[in-house]
């Protein structure tokens, strides 16, 4: 099996041992993105809809870079330091992604890379 490695500029750079995204035939895994902004690489200012928002912005980057976009998306893994912001999850996710939705799981976890209160990985397929 040939890997291939996805990397863009539009998206955070990996803060650890990892590719932003591993292509693998059709299927392609993006890493785990949190609310850090490409240019800076800084969480980003405001409330938790904000941070969600600069996750889908991220993946999307992924995604696209892939060759794809967030529709391409089979599968999303959401991580959420507090599961009682999952409502803003689904309601910002209704404007990112239209029917048929993505199968996906929501875990609450103690505490996130730089504090972060949302994180969010995918599987897309191609």
């Amino acid at each position: 099996m040939t890997k291939t490695v996805i990397k863009t500029d539009q998206a955070p750079q990996a803060i650890g041992t990892y590719s932003q995204a591993v292509r693998c035939a059709g299927t392609i895994y993006l890493s785990g993105q949190i609310p850090l902004l490409p240019e800076t690489m800084e969480m980003v200012d405001g409330d938790i809809e904000m941070q969600i928002r600069r996750v889908f912005d991220n993946l999307r980057a992924v995604a696209r870079a892939a060759g794809g976009d967030l529709s391409d998306i089979a599968k999303l893994n959401v991580f959420l330091t507090d599961l009682g912001d999952f409502p803003v999850v689904n309601s910002v996710m209704a404007e990112y992604f239209d029917e048929p939705y993505p199968a996906r799981a929501a875990i609450g976890v103690a505490a996130l890379p730089k504090d972060a209160g949302v994180e969010m990985d995918a599987v897309m397929e191609l």
